[in-house]
């Protein structure tokens, strides 16, 4: 099934208990979502994986889009530059760095691409999880392939092959995929796939307490604008630029109108540094249902989801979890 270093890599992985070997041939194009992961080593083995895969796409006449990093995407546009079958607009080519920088930014490309093509089977590539992240980032791409599979759970034919790096990736990323991704490779259905990940229980854990050192703010109504000038001292603090600031107070400021309006009145922020980032969060006691919150528009103003939507948009990382003890919206932003 995978030859080379990719082989080897997997049976490793396998001895740790992801029951790799355990897969099993299924032979039978299944309707409704595929969600594959697929394993690579080096640029040149990736893309001999993604352009059959998008060729295939083009002669069954499907819309194919391709949300990659910049060097997969110039070696396979030259790769399809060279086939006849390839006309203009047959092939979306999207920069990942430009719109999966935040994971949670994702899943909303996926909906207008599919939304794009109403009755059609599409097919498309995605890397959330390169190598280079940083680990909190690959956390949230972990959560981002289980969340897919509640995203699109009732779309009719829509095909997604994530390609991980396995040459590179930590165990655990590699792991994480094969319990994320329904199928392996091509053709496979995988046996690890069996909830392990699943993602209203991830979206329901709790994130890792603030650090004793953070600062404070306990806030209500009358607050806002102490809240908001207190933002602004953090991240000058900080020496981030002016207009990450800014963005830094409006995305608090958004998720603190939300727990006023949503969660009992208010709620908390804290702040402190950790390595490379400034790390903002909100906290209040208010349950979240939805565990896709913040990841498709929110048009009405009155929407709770508005504030994580407008975070999601304006900082490096955002970080969600709510559960029975309430919720925490945690901003990372990279200094």
């Amino acid at each position: 099934m995978w030859s080379g270093n990719i082989g080897r890599r997997l049976a490793a992985v396998d001895r740790k208990g992801s029951a790799v070997a355990t897969a099993h041939e299924e032979k039978v194009e299944r309707p409704g979502f595929r969600h594959e992961a697929v394993f690579y080593d080096g640029l040149d083995d990736l893309v001999d994986v993604l352009e059959p895969f998008v060729l295939d796409g083009v002669r069954a006449g499907e819309p194919v889009l391709v949300v990659e990093l910049p060097a997969p995407l110039r070696a396979l546009r030259e790769r399809l530059a060279d086939s006849p079958e390839v006309r203009d607009g047959d092939v979306a080519l999207v920069d990942m760095l430009e719109v999966g920088k935040n994971p949670a930014c994702i899943i909303p490309v996926w909906r207008e691409f599919v939304a794009r093509h109403p009755g059609r089977a599409v097919r498309g590539v995605s890397e959330p999880s390169w190598w280079g992240r940083r680990d909190i980032e690959l956390v949230e791409c972990r959560l981002h392939d289980a969340l897919l599979n509640l995203a699109f759970v009732d779309t009719v034919a829509f095909r997604l092959l994530c390609p991980f790096d396995v040459g590179r990736l930590p165990d655990d990323v590699v792991t994480g995929a094969m319990h994320t991704h329904p199928d392996v490779g091509e053709h496979l259905r995988h046996a690890a796939y069996d909830g392990q990940v699943d993602a209203r229980t991830e979206f329901g854990s709790a994130l890792a307490e603030a650090p004793a050192s953070a600062q404070e703010i306990v806030f209500g109504p009358p607050d806002l604008g102490l809240l908001r000038t207190s933002v602004r001292f953090i991240g000058e603090g900080a020496q981030l630029a002016e207009d990450v600031v800014d963005d830094l107070v409006l995305a608090v400021h958004e998720l603190a109108c939300n727990s006023i309006e949503h969660a009992g009145g208010g709620g908390v922020m804290r702040g402190w540094s950790e390595g490379n980032s400034l790390v903002l969060e909100v906290s209040d006691s208010g349950v979240i249902v939805d565990p896709l919150v913040g990841r498709e528009p929110v048009l009405d103003v009155s929407e709770g989801g508005r504030g994580i939507w407008m975070a999601n948009h304006l900082c490096d990382l955002v970080q969600v979890r709510s559960g029975a003890a309430g919720t925490t919206v945690r901003l990372h932003t990279w200094t």
